[in-house]
């Protein structure tokens, strides 16, 4: 019998450190843990390769190198080198492009390990951005790797990101690859951050797959699934989890498997030169970034679909800054909680590390039925291809109702702006961040603010956040 241990880390988002994470008791009470960090991971790891000898696969579903200001600081010069002592056998993308296309060719060129993503495309040659695929021999197996970047990168973020590259949802390349590689390879393993609903598709549509290691949705799986005979596993977001799947095969059959979410805690000791290393490339930044700037008195956190109290804060300070009732942010599901008490800097980087401008315009009430019908759409389509991931968009003053069974353009049952039933034809002033948060195509007479989102959240923060006055009801109905 061969035994096979596949090591993932997804949706790292640039905590190098242990950070506050949230867990859940038997009861489901919320209780905050301290969690994460490269240098426990690395122990985690070390010990599985210890177990297995020569029979580890580790996998980064990307996400990585975005998240943080020491992430994004330097465009993830100083986190590159630590991530890479973990020891990966291959990456894939997403958050990474916020740097350009070009950082992410120099960062792939930069790392011991291929970055793989069979869905990207040059837009004059139509050759692909990265390599597509690879074959690595573990434990005596020949291992074919395809990876799949996130698809949506040229579709809802802003342009830049994907300058001269056009991105495909990877249905038709998974096909052809895995055509070609399966009379070579023992195992087939596909490497993705499209999203855990359509990995589940892509088990469906593509016979010959054998595991899909899983990311970008931060789906924290206690269990591993199997569809069509395919295994799919995701550990969470932020480092807090590591993934782990151990397969068992008699003369290249799978005869067994058991999968752990492993929890990166206290109880792991970390792998004190990789924590050194940390240690000194934090020096600057943990001083900086400690400051206090205020304090709340509810725990923040983003993981709820309809609504979080840490965008909620952050709805505030754009509407205060902006003097609007209404305001709009993007649906993200990065950043780790914070439990009530000080909040500092280096929290509200966690929050919006790309720091944008606070934005105004002028928007009809039927511009903002659509605008959000859209973003229903994108979150509930009923094709798991079709979705785009993050949380429904972040609203404060709105009122909302929808059925996210219902079709697209009729999911809206009842709207509210402003405390009143929406007028088509009235015009709302509307404050927000970046075009996640109103895409450029609504609205008029927009402008940026002399104010980024980072100082409009300290203004807020002068006094504490208690969330009394979250001036938004969205409900599933």
């Amino acid at each position: 019998m061969t035994r096979l241990t596949i090591l993932q880390l997804n949706d790292l988002h640039g905590y190098a450190e242990p950070h506050n994470e949230i867990r859940y008791g038997a009861d489901g009470t919320p209780v905050f843990e301290t969690l994460g960090g490269l240098a426990r991971i690395k122990t985690i790891f070390e010990r599985a390769r210890a177990d297995n000898p020569g029979g580890v696969l580790a996998l980064d579903n990307g996400d990585t190198f975005h998240g943080t200001h020491f992430a994004v600081s330097d465009e993830a010069k100083a986190l590159a080198p630590l991530v890479a002592e973990l020891g990966f056998d291959a990456m894939t993308l997403h958050w990474e492009f916020a740097f350009g296309p070009d950082r992410v060719q120099a960062l792939a060129s930069e790392l011991p390990y291929p970055v793989l993503a069979a869905n990207i495309y040059r837009e004059e040659s139509g050759e692909l951005f990265l390599p597509a695929a690879t074959i690595v021999e573990r434990a005596g197996l020949r291992i074919g790797l395809i990876g799949l970047a996130c698809p949506i990168v040229d579709k809802t973020m802003p342009p830049h990101f994907s300058e001269g590259l056009r991105f495909e949802i990877g249905t038709r390349e998974l096909h052809a690859h895995v055509a070609q590689m399966r009379p070579h390879v023992d195992l087939l393993v596909v490497l993705s951050h499209v999203g855990f609903p359509q990995d589940v598709q892509f088990a469906k549509d593509v016979p010959g797959i054998d595991v899909i290691v899983s990311g970008h949705t931060h789906n924290r799986m206690e269990h591993a699934i199997e569809v069509e005979g395919c295994l799919i596993f995701q550990s969470g977001c932020h480092g807090s989890f590591v993934g782990r799947l151990d397969l068992d095969l008699r003369d290249g059959e799978l005869i067994g498997w058991t999968h752990a979410l492993i929890a990166v805690d206290e109880s792991v000791h970390p792998d004190l030169a990789l924590e050194a290393a940390v240690t000194a490339a934090l020096v600057g930044e943990r001083e900086a970034m400690a400051e206090a700037v205020g304090r709340t008195d509810v725990a923040l956190h983003r993981y709820a679909m309809l609504s979080s109290p840490m965008d909620d804060l952050l709805l505030e300070a754009i509407a205060e800054v902006a003097g609007t009732q209404i305001a709009f942010s993007n649906g993200w599901r990065y950043g780790a909680p914070i439990p009530a008490g000080p909040i500092t800097l280096g929290d509200l980087w966690n929050m919006v590390p790309t720091n944008p401008p606070v934005s105004l315009a002028e928007v009809t009430g039927a511009e903002i039925r659509q605008m959000i019908e859209e973003n229903l759409e994108r979150t509930f389509a009923a094709d798991p291809y079709d979705q785009m991931g993050g949380y429904i968009k972040r609203m404060r003053g709105v009122g909302l109702a929808f059925k996210a069974e219902n079709p697209e353009g009729q999911r809206i049952e009842r709207l509210f702006l402003e405390g009143r039933p929406v007028e088509d034809s009235a015009v709302y002033a509307v404050g927000f961040i970046t075009e996640q948060g109103v895409p450029a195509r609504f609205g008029k007479n927009r402008r940026q603010l002399p104010i980024d989102t980072i100082t409009a959240l300290r203004k807020r923060l002068t006094r504490p956040f208690t969330n009394a006055s979250v001036g938004s009801s969205i409900e599933l109905v």
